[in-house]
């Protein structure tokens, strides 16, 4: 492969990463403003495992960890785990 080639297969690896790390960034932000809406400690989410649609397993910086999802209702519960 040239040199040229090489670069722009890295360059095109590189925007693809930022954008999915900007994806779960977002994610994680959205999952912090739900939990802070329910009223539950979390501080910063840390992680968020994604379990099926509409429903994360959230781990925050708190410590708590939260199951997020939407249920049969079309309502949003947090519930600790």
């Amino acid at each position: 492969m040239s040199r040229r080639k090489r670069w722009m297969a890295g360059l095109a690896l590189m925007s693809f990463a930022a954008s999915a790390f900007g994806d779960d960034d977002k994610v994680k932000r959205d999952l912090f403003a739900v939990i802070a809406l329910q009223g539950k400690p979390c501080g910063q989410v840390l992680s968020a495992e994604r379990r099926g649609e509409d429903d994360y397993l959230v781990t925050c910086q708190s410590g708590d960890r939260y199951r997020v999802h939407v249920d049969e209702g079309d309502r949003v519960k947090v519930e600790k785990q």
